[in-house]
C-alpha cells in the first residue's frame, strides 16, 4: 500500500502542485515570520552588546519622588573615587536626555518615534564621521539617520527643542552609532558637555557614569564593588550586558508588531488553503474510485485505503513543508528591508535558523495537508467494491447531517450576532470575542450550506451565462453537475471575500464616524500641542497666540492622567469661562457650571464602566499626586476626544501634573488665522503640533491604516490561494471530462467555443463565491458595527461601494484568468483521441 501511495503521487504530481503551492504559502509565512522574529532578536542583541562593548557598569541615579528636582548625586568628585575602585580601568561621565529637532523643511523630524535621544558629545561611543565635535552651547552634533531623514547638512541652523522654548543652534558635526534605539527610528542630538548639563541635568552633575573593567574583573563582581559605595537612595549600578538586554527588549517592543501581521497572513492562508487540499484529495478519490474498488477487491481493507491516502498526503505535506521553508528564508531575509521603512531600520544580521522554524514548517505543512485529507480518504473507504466496479463516476451525494448542521450553525451565528446588534452597547473585549465567534460560526455555516445554496445560485446567474449560447449553457450545467465540488471550489474566494468585505466595510464606517467624532468635538479652528503630559507648553508661547493677529480665543488646556475605577485615564484641565467656545460637550446629564476643586466631569464611557452619573462621587488620583481623593460628579458628558475621559479644572490638574503649572494644548478659535502665524507663535517648536480640524480628521481616520494594509494583505492572499483552487479543480474537470468534450468536438464546437465553455465555468463558479462570501462579510460587519455604534453615536453604517466592487470585479477577473490553462488543455484534445481515451 505504501508502494501504491508513492505511485500515486508521482502519477499524479502535476494535479497535486497546485495543492502543494497553496499550503506551501502558508509554511513560507509561518517559517518565515519565525525566523525573522529569531534572526531580529539576536541582531538586535548583537546591535545593544557592540553599543555596550566597553561598558562594565553604568552608574544612574535614582529620582526620588518627595524631591524629583534634587541634583543627581553623580559628580566629578563621584566620578574619581570610581576610577579608585580596584578593577576600574576608565571612567566616562555623561549626560543624557531627550530632544526634538526640526528638519530643515521645518517640521518636526521623527518626533512620533518618542525615541528622540540627547547626549553629551563621547568620541568613544558616538565616532565622528564628519565635521567636529560641539564645542559651545549654540553648536549640535547629529547621527547620520538623523541628518539624512530631516535633510540636514553641516553648517546649518537647526531648531530645537528639550522641554520647553524652542532653541537653535549650528550643526557641526555628524557621527555614526550603533546604538538601537536610534537605528530603529529615533534621532541622536548631542551637544558638549556644559550644554548638556545645563538642559538635562544641572551644573557639574551628570546623570549616568559608564565605567569600564580590566581583564579578569567580571561586570557582576564590579557591580557589587561600586554598589557598595553608593548612596542606596540616589544611585544604583547596573550591569553592561543587563543594560543591553534591556535596551534589546525595548527596541523588541518597538519592533514586534511587525512579526504579527506575517503571522495573520500565515494563518489566513493556511486555512484557505485548507479547503484547496480537501477538494483535492476529494475529487483524486472520485477519479480512482474504481482503482480504489480494484484494491478492496483484492483484499486491501478499508484502514489500509486510508493509510494509502493519508501517505499520499504526507509526502505532498513534506515537499510542501520543504519549498515553504525554502521560500520563508526568502521572506525572512527581505522583511528587514520592507519593513524597514519610515525612517525605521531595523538592526540587520545573518539569518538564524533554530529548531522552532523548522519544526513549525513541518508540524504546519504536513498537518494541515494530513487533518485536510482526511475526510476524503475516509469517504473512499466506505466505497463498496462491487458498487464502484459498476460505474467509475457516482452521483455526488448530499449529505443530510452536513445540512443539518449547516443549518444548525447559520442559526447560531445569525443569532449570537443579531443578539449582539440588539443589545450590546459597547465593544468591549467580552462583546468583541463573540462577535468574533458569531461571524466564525456564520462563515462555518455558509462552508457547510454551499452545496444547497450553490444550485438556485448558479440558476440565478445563469441568465447572463445563457447569453454566451451554448457554450454558456453547458458551463452552467457543469458547475451544477457536482454542487459539492463547487461549493469546495468556491470556499476559498467565500472565505476571502467574507474577510476583505466585512474588514473594508467596518473600516470605512469606522473611519468615517472618527472624522465625524473629531469634527463635532472640536469648537476650535486650530489645536497646538505637545503630545504627552511629560512636557508642556511655553507660557509666553500661549501669550503669543493669544496675541496673534485674527485669534478671538486662546484656550489653554493642562492634561494629565487620573485613575478612576481602577484604570488610567486621560484628564483636560480646563477653564469653565472659555471652554464652551473651544470644546464641543454634548452632555448627557449635568454641566460645567459647577467645575472647580474637588469636582469633575467624566465621559459616557468611564460612567458606564464606573456606575457613576451626575451627582455622584468617584475615588480619583491625579497625575502624580498622592493617594485617592473623592471627586464629585457635576456632568456626564457623550464621549469626545477632544476632552478625553474626563474634565476637571485647569488648576486643579496643573498643580497635580507631571510637569506642574504647565499646559499642554492650545485650543485657538479665530478669524483668517493661519497655520504658518501660529507656528511664529509658538517659536517653530519641534515639540508642539499644530493641526487644524481637517488635519485632526484626517490623524484620526489614520487609526483605520493597520486595517485597511490587513485588508489589502488578505485581498492578494485570497487571490493568490482562490487562483489555485480554481485551476486545480478545472484541471481534474477536463481530465474527468475528456471523452464529453471530445464529443463535443466531434459534434462541430470549435476550439473557441471549448475554451469559453470553461472559462465561463470558471468565472460561474467565481461569482457563486463570491456572492456568498458578500452576504456573510457584510451580515458580520452590520452586527460588529453595532457594538461601535453603541458606544460612539457617530457611528452609521457605510459601505465602500468602489472596494465592493472592486472585489466583484477581482474575483471574476481570477475566475477568468484562472481558467486560461485548463481551457487551452480542453481545446487542445483532438475529436477522436478524446473519445477513444476517455
Amino acid at each position: 500500500m505504501l508502494t501504491t501511495a508513492l505511485r500515486n503521487v508521482l502519477a499524479h504530481k502535476a494535479r497535486l502542485l497546485m495543492t502543494v503551492l497553496a499550503v506551501c504559502l502558508g509554511v513560507a509565512f509561518v517559517s518565515g515570520t519565525l525566523v525573522f522574529a529569531d534572526s531580529t532578536a539576536a541582531a538586535q542583541r548583537a546591535a545593544a552588546s557592540r553599543n555596550f562593548t566597553d561598558v562594565a557598569v553604568s552608574v544612574s541615579a535614582k529620582e526620588s519622588p518627595s524631591a524629583p528636582d534634587r541634583p543627581s548625586v553623580l559628580t566629578d568628585a563621584l566620578a574619581r573615587r570610581l576610577a579608585g575602585v580596584p578593577g576600574v580601568t576608565a571612567v566616562r561621565p555623561s549626560v543624557d536626555g531627550s530632544a526634538v529637532l526640526n528638519a530643515a523643511d521645518g517640521t518636526p523630524l521623527r518626533a512620533k518615534q518618542g525615541t528622540n535621544l540627547a547626549a553629551s558629545f563621547d568620541p568613544a561611543r558616538y565616532p565622528l564621521a564628519e565635521g567636529h565635535a560641539p564645542a559651545a552651547e549654540d553648536e549640535i552634533a547629529v547621527d547620520r539617520g538623523t541628518a539624512a531623514a530631516g535633510g540636514l547638512h553641516l553648517g546649518d541652523t537647526v531648531t530645537l527643542a528639550t522641554d520647553g522654548p524652542a532653541l537653535t543652534a549650528r550643526l557641526v558635526g555628524i557621527v555614526t552609532t550603533q546604538d538601537t534605539r536610534v537605528t530603529a527610528g529615533g534621532t541622536l542630538t548631542l551637544f558638549d558637555r556644559a550644554t548638556a548639563q545645563k538642559l538635562f541635568a544641572a551644573p557639574g552633575h551628570y546623570t549616568s557614569i559608564d565605567v569600564s573593567a580590566g581583564p579578569g574583573t567580571s561586570q557582576y563582581e564590579l557591580a557589587q564593588r561600586i554598589e557598595g559605595m553608593l548612596p542606596a537612595d540616589q544611585a544604583e549600578a547596573t550591569t553592561g550586558q543587563a543594560q543591553a538586554d534591556q535596551q534589546a527588549i525595548y527596541v523588541g517592543t518597538l519592533t514586534r508588531s511587525y512579526q504579527k501581521m506575517p503571522m495573520v497572513f500565515a494563518g489566513v492562508s493556511l486555512f484557505i488553503g485548507s479547503f484547496l487540499v480537501v477538494n483535492t484529495f476529494t475529487m483524486l478519490v472520485s477519479r480512482r474510485t474504481r482503482e480504489i474498488a480494484l484494491l478492496r477487491a483484492v483484499g486491501a481493507t478499508r484502514r489500509q485505503v486510508v493509510r494509502s491516502l493519508l501517505a499520499e498526503a504526507v509526502v505532498v505535506g513534506v515537499v510542501a513543508s520543504v519549498l515553504g521553508f525554502a521560500l520563508g528564508l526568502g521572506i525572512a531575509s527581505v522583511l528587514p528591508d520592507l519593513l524597514s521603512g519610515g525612517g525605521n531600520q531595523l538592526p540587520q544580521g545573518p539569518l538564524v535558523i533554530g529548531a522552532r522554524p523548522v519544526a513549525a514548517a513541518l508540524s504546519v505543512g504536513v498537518g494541515v495537508t494530513v487533518l485536510a485529507a482526511w475526510l476524503p480518504s475516509r469517504r473512499a473507504a466506505r466505497i463498496a467494491p462491487i458498487e464502484a466496479l459498476r460505474s467509475a463516476t457516482r452521483p455526488a451525494e448530499r449529505s443530510r447531517l452536513r445540512t443539518g448542521t449547516g443549518v444548525g450553525l447559520l442559526l447560531l451565528g445569525v443569532g449570537l450576532l443579531a443578539s449582539l446588534a440588539g443589545s450590546a452597547k459597547d465593544a468591549s473585549e467580552k462583546n468583541l470575542h463573540s462577535a468574533m465567534l458569531g461571524c466564525g460560526v456564520l462563515v462555518a455555516a455558509l462552508i457547510l450550506l454551499a452545496p444547497v445554496v450553490a444550485p438556485p445560485v448558479i440558476r440565478l446567474t445563469g441568465c447572463l451565462t445563457r447569453r454566451f449560447g451554448i457554450a454558456g449553457r453547458l458551463a452552467q450545467q457543469n458547475a451544477l453537475r457536482d454542487p459539492r465540488r463547487t461549493a469546495a471550489t468556491a470556499a476559498t474566494l467565500l472565505i476571502s471575500t467574507a474577510l476583505v468585505s466585512g474588514l473594508a466595510t467596518i473600516g470605512s464606517s469606522t473611519g468615517q464616524a472618527l472624522d465625524r467624532q473629531a469634527a463635532d468635538g472640536l469648537g476650535a479652528d486650530y489645536v497646538i500641542s505637545t503630545g504627552n503630559t511629560m512636557t508642556g507648553i511655553d507660557p509666553a508661547a500661549v501669550q503669543r497666540v493669544a496675541g496673534t493677529p485674527g485669534v478671538r480665543t486662546a484656550s489653554a488646556v493642562a492634561d494629565s492622567t487620573a485613575v478612576i475605577g481602577g484604570k488610567v485615564r486621560e484628564i483636560s484641565g480646563v477653564d469653565p469661562a472659555s471652554v464652551d467656545q473651544t470644546m464641543k460637550l454634548d452632555f448627557l446629564s449635568g454641566s460645567l457650571k459647577e467645575l472647580g476643586p474637588g469636582r469633575i466631569a467624566i465621559s459616557s464611557n468611564v460612567a458606564r464602566e464606573t456606575g457613576v452619573g451626575a451627582g455622584g462621587q468617584v475615588n480619583a488620583r491625579m497625575g502624580r499626586g498622592e493617594g485617592f481623593t473623592k471627586y464629585t460628579v457635576v456632568g456626564v458628558y457623550q464621549d469626545n476626544p477632544t476632552a478625553r475621559d474626563a474634565v476637571g479644572a485647569r488648576d486643579e490638574v496643573q498643580r497635580n501634573g507631571f510637569k506642574p503649572d504647565s499646559v499642554q494644548r492650545i485650543l485657538v478659535r479665530g478669524d483668517s488665522v493661519s497655520e504658518g502665524a501660529l507656528r511664529t507663535a509658538v517659536g517653530n517648536n519641534p515639540l508642539l503640533k499644530v493641526q487644524d480640524r481637517t488635519a485632526l480628521v484626517r490623524e484620526a481616520a489614520g487609526t483605520m491604516s493597520d486595517l485597511l494594509t490587513l485588508m489589502y494583505g488578505l485581498l492578494s492572499i485570497g487571490v493568490v490561494i482562490s487562483a489555485l483552487g480554481i485551476v486545480n479543480t478545472l484541471a481534474m474537470s477536463v481530465t474527468e471530462r475528456t471523452r464529453e468534450i471530445g464529443a463535443l468536438r466531434a459534434l462541430g464546437m470549435d476550439r473557441p467555443g471549448v475554451r469559453q465553455m470553461i472559462r465561463l465555468e470558471a468565472v460561474t463558479v467565481a461569482a457563486f463565491g463570491t456572492l456568498l462570501g458578500l452576504a456573510g462579510g457584510l451580515f458580520g460587519a452590520w452586527a460588529v458595527g453595532a457594538l461601535t455604534g453603541g458606544a460612539m453615536k457617530q457611528y452609521t453604517l457605510v459601505l465602500p461601494w468602489g472596494t465592493l466592487a472592486l472585489v466583484c470585479l477581482a474575483s471574476l477577473v481570477i475566475g477568468a484568468l484562472a481558467a486560461a490553462v485548463p481551457a487551452r488543455r480542453a481545446a487542445s484534445l483532438s475529436p477522436l483521441e478524446a473519445v477513444a481515451e476517455g
